[in-house]
Order: C-alpha cells, then structure tokens, then sequence
C-alpha cells in the first residue's frame, strides 16, 4: 500500500485558507476567537468532514480532528499548529501545520490505510498572541502549564475578555463535543523557520532539537503628570524621560551582553499621550531570548535591576508575564524525521528554534518534535512572508512519514 501526499490539495487548501482574513498581496489578519478564526474553524472541519474525521474541541477551544484508529484505546499520534494570525501576518505562518498534518491523514484515507492507534490534527488557541496575551494560551492549557482561569480573564485591547470569546466560539459550533484532557502518545509540528538558515544553506528540512528560552516582562515606569509649560525642569518626574534612559541601559547592559541574546522592547503605551501634558506612565514590553537557561535568568536579573536604578525619580515596576525555559524535543522523533526526509530525497539539517511555538509546552507531556521548512529570506508576521510549494510538500511528506513510523508506538 502506498501512501501519497497530494501536493495540489495541500497547495490549494493553503491558499484558500490565506483568503480568510486575508489582504492586499499575501497578507492575513486572523486573529485568535475572531470571526475570521471561525470562519477557519467551519473550513477545517467541512475539509474533515469529507474524510470522516471527528471535531472536537476542549475548555480553552483547541480544535481537534481525529481519524480513528483501529484501536481507539490507545494513546493517539497528534500532529499539527494553529490557524490564528498576526494582524499583518503571511499565509504559511501556523497554518502550514495544521494542512500538512490534514494533508496526511487525508493522504492516509485516500490510501485506505487504516492506522493503528487515532491521529489527531490538531490547531491550537491563541499561538500568537496578538490578540490575547500570552501566546500558546491553549497548549500551556492542554500541558497544564497555565490555568484555564488565567487565560478565560485575559482581556484584548478593546476590553474584551478571552473567555467570554471561548463561550461564543463554542456556541457557534454546537455540534462540536468537549473532550476531556487526554495525553498524546507524541506531538510533531510543522512550521515554516522563520528564519534565514535553510534558505542560506540551500536545504528543505530542519530537524529542530529545541526551542530557545524566553522571559516575556511588563515594565510600568510611573511618574507625576503635570503641565508642559510651567512644571520646571528639575521638578519633574517624567514617564517618558525614564522609559529613555531605562530602554538604553537596557539595550546596552542586556540587548548587547551575549551574541545569542535577543532583547526586544515593544508595546510601548505612554499616558496620558498628549502633547503638552508630562507623562505619569509608560508601560512597555520585554522580550528576552537565549537558548541557555542559566544566561537567561542572569540576564533577566539584569533588567529588573536597570528598572530599579534608571527609573528615578520615577517608581519602576517590573511583572513577569512569560518564563518559558528552553527544551530539547525527543531524540526518537527527531531520528524519524531525519530517516524520512532522506527516504523522501529531502536534505536535512540539525538546528534550533530561535522562535517560540506550542511544541514547547506539549513537550512537558509527551514525546514532541518539530519539522522547519525555509520561508523567503527569513520573512514571517509580514505579508511578504512566503513558502515554495516544494517545500510545503516536503514537509508534508516528511510528516506524513514520522507518523507512519510512530502509529505502532515510540
């Protein structure tokens, strides 16, 4: 029996999913629990439906599609991403995983191959976090690594909280059963790199070994507000005035410590915000990577003590909202990837994720890996962002092939 990806199904169906949310040339702004993510959902599962997948979905509306296996009480393969977007996101970006993990299964029926155990495609809540913060709210969920409580009070920027959009998107799909909580027998994720590496080294496929650490911080800066005319200079406690000096300590002592850091401010909100008022507030964001932990923590020491001391006159505050140390994925999946990409003709290489993605979190709770495919030079959360139909078949097929290897247990 042989068992094929469809290289124009999965291509197309990548395309038509880029028309949900989607603008101008390339881009897409589907956003997690938004109509446009809806609109993905009723697509996925009208696509699962014509091959007889079951839907389901979970207390922090992760969407499952399951093939059913030919022993349903075994612990099942799950293989996928997610289909939410940034709000000037590209068409690979998550996607490319939950299709290529659809793809497979599709591949699988077509065949006639029944497998030994359930495989679920799976796409997972909030990834991105653009809408609701944190990102990966619906992995952490399903590893138990945050509560479902935490996540259902975090608010988007209009006041809306997530849980209520939870309620909504379940009530649009009544049809769709709550699972309990399960615990896969293994994880694989595809994903575009969102890097320039195998585009630099002219290679399809990345075995990725882990994901590097990340510390995500909310630092609020607070000062007095007064009038831009007559307050005198040495009298001030000015938001902004802080938030300059605190932002180049930072970027000197912590952005530039270690060649592998990366240090990121972002989301910078100043209060009031107008143009002859001193600013009380600044609240802004922190972004904080390196693949050793140790180098991590030292580092993030470093910012709460640059807060403390370039703050005055004003008050520092430094809460963290993310500490997501780095992992390694499991060495037997990462063997099968590799044996696939070469029984495919597909080079490979070793690497690690400079980006955060569900595998993280998942990898907590069973056997986890991840399949990178290149995406033009390194573009993603862009429109420009883009992936060749080789390459998405590539991966596809590599995927497929892990899950071959792996019906029969780890």
């Amino acid at each position: 029996m042989s068992v094929e990806i469809d290289g124009d199904r999965l291509w197309s169906r990548l395309m038509e999913m880029a028309r949900i949310g989607g603008f101008g040339e390339g881009g897409v702004n589907r956003q997690a629990l938004s109509d446009e993510e809806h609109a993905a959902w009723a697509q996925m599962i009208a696509w699962g439906a014509e091959i007889g997948l079951e839907p389901s979905t979970d207390a922090a509306a992760n969407l499952f599609l399951t093939l059913p296996g030919q022993d349903r009480s075994l612990p099942p393969l799950m293989a996928g991403s997610h289909l939410d977007s940034q709000p000037t996101g590209g068409r690979f970006d998550g996607v490319f995983g939950v299709l290529a993990a659809l793809e497979a299964v599709t591949a699988m029926v077509r065949a006639g191959h029944r497998p030994a155990r359930d495989v679920i495609v799976v796409a997972w809540m909030n990834e991105e976090g653009s809408r609701f913060a944190p990102g990966m709210m619906g992995s952490e969920v399903f590893a138990g690594v945050r509560g479902i409580g935490a996540v259902r009070a975090a608010q988007d920027a209009d006041g809306i909280r997530c849980g209520d959009e939870i309620d909504r998107i379940h009530a649009a799909f009544p049809a769709v059963p709550e699972r309990p909580p399960f615990v896969p027998l293994a994880y694989v994720e595809p994903h575009i790199e969102q890097g320039p590496v195998l585009e630099a080294v002219g290679v399809p496929i990345g075995v990725v070994s882990g994901i590097q650490g990340k510390i995500t911080t909310e630092v609020t800066l607070t000062g007095q507000a007064g009038h831009a005319g007559t307050e005198p200079m040495t009298a001030r406690r000015d938001a902004v005035m802080a938030f300059a000096r605190v932002a180049s300590a930072l970027q000197a002592s912590v952005g530039l410590a270690d060649p592998d850091i990366r240090f990121t401010i972002g989301r910078v909100e100043v209060t009031p915000n107008a143009p002859s008022v001193i600013a009380s507030e600044v609240r802004f964001r922190t972004d904080l990577r390196h693949p050793l932990n140790d180098v991590l923590d030292g580092a993030s020491e470093v910012l709460r003590q640059i807060v403390e001391r370039e703050a005055a006159p004003c008050e520092g505050h430094v809460r963290e909202l993310v500490n997501a140390p780095s992992n390694r994925f499991d060495p037997v999946l990462q063997a099968r990837i590799a044996e696939a990409a070469v029984a495919g003709g597909h080079g490979y290489r070793r690497m690690a994720s400079a980006a955060g993605h569900d595998a993280r979190h998942v990898a907590r709770l069973c056997p986890s890996a991840m399949i990178f495919i290149p995406c033009k030079g390194g573009i993603s959360h862009d429109p420009s962002e883009s992936a060749t139909r080789e390459h998405v078949i590539a991966g596809a097929e590599v995927l497929l092939g892990v899950l071959l290897a792996s019906e029969g247990g780890m």
